[in-house]
């Protein structure tokens, strides 16, 4: 099993509504997910995952700790291991760049009613992320 490192990014405002991107490209076109994507050679989570964050949304932000960590299967048959951290926005403007087609903030109560990634959503709840039922 060949594993693809990635990173996601765990963002919530002050309103303790969840960032989140629609995905543009495979896997998961068309679905609402959590910003991130692979890590490159030679890069930090922390690097990785901010260099992401800018790519894909436009914001600037600051890596915190690891929330958790899930397996999904990678199109040409390895395994995606993404690790998603909590982070803190600091700067930019909030926009749809790169694999996104568009960026939102959603309420932690709502994230039910749109059409999340696979296993999103339970990662979420099983990860204690607040106001996430």
């Amino acid at each position: 099993m060949r594993l693809i490192p990635c990173v996601g990014a765990i963002v919530l405002d002050s309103e303790g509504r969840v960032l989140l991107v629609r995905r543009a490209k495979m896997p998961g076109e068309g679905q609402w997910s959590l910003p991130g994507g692979r890590v490159e050679e030679g890069e930090t989570d922390a690097v990785a995952l901010a260099r992401e964050m800018i790519e894909e949304t436009g914001l600037e932000v600051t890596v915190g700790p690891l929330v958790g960590s899930v397996l999904r299967p990678a199109p040409d048959g390895g395994v995606y291991e993404i690790r998603d951290y909590a982070c803190t926005p600091h700067g930019g403007t909030l926009r749809a760049g790169d694999d996104a087609d568009a960026v939102r903030w959603i309420a932690a109560g709502d994230l039910g009613r749109l059409d999340l990634v696979d296993g999103l959503l339970d990662a979420l709840r099983e990860w204690n992320v607040p106001g996430v039922a």
